[in-house]
């Protein structure tokens, strides 16, 4: 995870994983043809939308390189991801990470020009949380799960993030509860998810194959005459939900 920058506009402080927003670019018509094991159809239908679904893994790729300095790709004709234990290989994949975040370069122009297949096939969707309505700043965010790529290591920033941790989830639950680490719901969530697999391995043999995400939104209910915000598995969030929902028709 990275802590995100204590000057953000959102969640300053925090520890998160790597991410953002998909851009325009991500759905570049020239990454089908660089994404390894993965159709923008087979992604679209994964996320439920018509089209363009492949851009949010071009999208989750791009921001751990550019956030994280890892790059989840394949080097040329390489059934690995690329090993950058090699000086030569840091310093060439720093550079490209530097004129990506200053805005000089194309995550797509780096890929044509080392040669790279995105480890889409290795990324696997595993939930997708909305803020709440009552927020003044809304995300509707999908997280994805991959293994790390051996022979790299991972590197805040130091712009928009400021530190780097490596955590097993149950070690990141202990320290929040102990107040040592800022985690937001989402991420308290997909701690206890990937937290319930024993390894790696077991993890994303489940995550590959789940076919149905709900998007999980907290709700507002009153309680006593006081607000409450409720998040899936509360107790009444369901009936806050539907309540919500008759109001609406």
């Amino acid at each position: 995870m990275l802590r995100r920058n204590l000057g953000a506009s959102f969640a300053a402080g925090a520890h998160v994983f790597p991410g953002g927003s998909v851009d325009e670019t991500d759905g570049d018509a020239e990454f089908e043809t660089l994404c390894r094991g993965r159709t923008d159809a087979e992604a679209s239908a994964t996320l439920g939308l018509a089209h363009g679904g492949l851009s949010f893994w071009v999208a989750a790729v791009r921001e751990c390189f550019e956030e994280a300095g890892v790059v989840l790709a394949y080097p040329p004709a390489a059934s690995d991801m690329l090993d950058a234990s090699d000086p030569a290989v840091r310093e060439r994949f720093a550079a490209h990470r530097d004129a990506l975040n200053a805005g000089t370069d194309r995550f797509v122009d780096v890929c044509r020009t080392e040669g790279l297949e995105l480890a889409t096939d290795a990324l696997h969707y595993i939930s997708r949380w909305i803020t709440p309505g009552f927020m003044p700043k809304r995300f509707d965010t999908r997280f994805f799960v991959c293994a790390a790529p051996p022979g790299q290591v991972a590197l805040h920033d130091d712009g928009e993030t400021i530190a780097t941790v490596w955590l097993r989830p149950a070690d990141a639950l202990d320290r929040s509860r102990l107040g040592e680490l800022d985690l937001l719901p989402p991420t308290l969530a997909n701690l206890k998810t990937v937290g319930r697999f024993a390894t790696t391995a077991e993890l994303l043999d489940a995550a590959a194959t789940m076919v149905e995400m709900p998007a999980m939104e907290a709700v507002v209910a009153t309680e006593a005459g006081e607000f409450k915000v409720l998040r899936p598995g509360d107790d009444g969030y369901d009936d806050a939900v539907a309540a919500m929902v008759a109001d609406a028709g």
